[in-house]
């Protein structure tokens, strides 16, 4: 009896002691937060082609609410602004199956909010299985 005692001591002082670490997850603050955002943190490769990437891509911008500049659909690159800063989105394929994203400012300033480029990868990764439509 005495040994399960100190065994079930030794193991709660144990994981007491340690440090439980939760995922990290950017909360709405950080996001809103203007920063230095990584290089890498702008770039993303989705699981489809270049085509339906350039379409969500713009329907992304305009879900969130910035305003579209410039479309070219033959290069793959799209010119917004969001909160008073230009960016450009462009797309390139990965491979056949896979195209990537890349959001960079236009002024090469890192300095801005993530949620910019965090709200539309998750835009993009919600819509990723809907098909396109043609409206009449």
């Amino acid at each position: 009896m005495e040994r399960i005692l100190i065994l079930l001591l030794i193991v709660f002082l144990f994981f007491g002691i340690c440090p439980v670490k939760a995922e990290d997850t950017m909360d709405l603050s950080a996001l809103l937060t203007t920063q230095n955002v990584k290089y890498q943190d702008c770039i993303k490769v989705f699981n489809t082609d270049n085509v339906h990437l350039l379409h969500l891509t713009v329907a992304s911008i305009n879900a969130n609410h910035f305003r579209t500049d410039e479309i070219q659909s033959r290069t793959g690159y799209v010119l917004f602004t969001a909160v008073g800063k230009q960016f450009l989105a462009s797309i390139s394929n990965v491979n056949t199956n896979q195209g990537m994203l890349k959001i960079t400012p236009v002024d090469d300033n890192y300095y801005f909010q993530p949620g910019i480029v965090a709200n539309i990868f998750k835009y993009i990764e919600l819509n990723l299985n809907n098909k396109l439509e043609t409206l009449n």
